[in-house]
């Protein structure tokens, strides 16, 4: 007998350029995802802050265990620019992790560019409409 359907965490094991951006979701390698994304090392993750569109330290878990393979964070902050918490940045700077905040748009269109030229990058994309 057939367990029915099984819900497993979203992640796509390798990295990816996004295609496309918008109505509450992603396109990757000829993938969709509905919600936020983290694009790292691992792959790219489905994920949802805690309170979104604020990251907060919580929200930073997955991102530090690869610290190591991570230089820059780009965190796509939704349709709006927002500055991120000290205590966010600061748990970032003592991984040796820079962050740059910016919309999502904006950190989707850097994220590629980052990626095409194989830089240690990784992206926390909050979704937008």
């Amino acid at each position: 007998m057939s367990a029915g359907i099984q819900m497993r965490e979203a992640h796509f094991p390798g990295r990816a350029p996004i295609d496309a951006y918008g109505n509450y979701g992603f396109r990757f390698a000829d993938m969709s995802h509905k919600g936020s994304i983290l694009c790292l090392p691992s792959g790219i993750h489905g994920w949802e802050p805690a309170v979104s569109p604020i990251i907060q330290v919580s929200d930073l878990d997955l991102i530090l265990s690869q610290a190591e393979d991570i230089e820059i964070l780009l965190v796509g902050m939704g349709q709006e620019l927002r500055r991120l918490p000290e205590d966010v940045r600061a748990i970032l700077r003592k991984h040796n992790i820079a962050s740059d905040p910016m919309s999502t748009g904006a950190a989707v269109r850097t994220y590629n560019v980052l990626l095409a030229e194989d830089r240690a990058v990784a992206a926390a994309l909050i979704a937008v409409e």
